[in-house]
């Protein structure tokens, strides 16, 4: 760590216009004439910027190769943008498709290759953000470490990562979810989940049931005071033990049918059991539980026995 001369502090500020080290308490100068590290160019826009690059795109696991393979281009042109002699347009084409070949020479990246494929589908689909589908793609290549893929499909598995990496990130993805987007079925994900959980010690936090309530409030079209409303019922909840063993869909489904109550902007049970994939009965269940455990007094007694 760069220390003033002069007054001992660590405050130093880099002007890279001037070329100059100086001091942001004292203001001394510590050095000039630096060489500035940057590029030579500027550029003023993101197109610029991604015309004037010289860099590739940064390594990445949701490649099979980690995108560090080079590609030859198919401009056909040479240094001088001018266009390439038909014969070494030939030439060019024979030696692109063997740097095609060797970036697959290996059955590990053929298997990669068609994972991550899978993956891309699976992350399009359900609008997974970038670090979801990065940290499938590290428990799929850890499966493959471990050689967990035998006996199972590429899209089994590589759907478990995806669900995994859901639960690690607090995502709100069901299996259902996923499983409806992929070529598998449930059973067959669940098992693989299963595996991938065990035999490579995922840690997966326990679902909160506040996490449930944004997602199901904008599928019901639900304001904002209701979605308040129920995070206060959860948390007095919370507060008195209520919430522990009991599943968190359930109890975000139950603390919202209350709020939509008294907020004035009812939803049947019904309507809110099939957003949140629980039963009737759970919601009635964890309804009727709420109410004595919390004490909360609801006028309209037909709630109760609603069908």
């Amino acid at each position: 760590m760069d220390v003033c001369s002069e007054c001992g502090s660590t405050d130093i500020r880099t002007d890279a216009i001037r070329g100059e080290t100086i001091c942001a308490n004292c203001g001394v100068v510590l050095s000039f004439r630096n060489i500035d590290q940057g590029p030579e160019w500027r550029a003023f826009t993101p197109e610029e910027i991604t015309k004037r690059s010289r860099v590739g795109s940064p390594s990445t696991f949701t490649i099979h190769d980690k995108g560090l393979s080079t590609v030859i281009d198919r401009q056909n042109k040479d240094a001088f943008s001018q266009q390439l002699p038909p014969n070494r347009k030939v030439q060019l084409y024979r030696l692109r498709k063997c740097q095609l070949r060797m970036r697959v020479d290996s059955p590990l990246y053929r298997n990669l290759t068609v994972a991550m494929t899978e993956l891309d589908r699976l992350s399009s689909q359900l609008s997974l953000p970038w670090d979801v589908k990065e940290t499938a793609a590290i428990l799929y290549r850890r499966a493959v470490e471990k050689k967990l893929i035998r006996g199972h499909s590429i899209e089994a598995i590589i759907t478990a990562a995806v669900y995994a990496a859901c639960r690690q990130r607090k995502m709100t993805s069901s299996l259902e979810d996923i499983a409806w987007c992929s070529r598998v079925s449930r059973k067959e994900m669940g098992r693989c989940y299963r595996l991938l959980r065990n035999q490579l010690g995922i840690f997966i936090p326990i679902a909160s049931p506040n996490e449930f309530l944004p997602r199901f409030s904008t599928t019901l079209n639900l304001s904002e005071r209701t979605q308040q409303q129920a995070t206060i019922i959860l948390r007095r909840a919370g507060e008195k033990g209520f919430t522990t063993g009991k599943d968190p869909r359930g109890l975000a489904a139950a603390a919202l049918y209350i709020a939509t109550i008294l907020t004035g902007e009812r939803r049947t049970q019904h309507e809110i059991a099939t957003v949140a994939q629980v039963t009737e009965v759970t919601i009635r269940s964890r309804y009727k539980e709420m109410l004595r455990e919390l004490n909360i007094h609801i006028e309209v007694s037909s709630c109760i026995n609603e069908q």
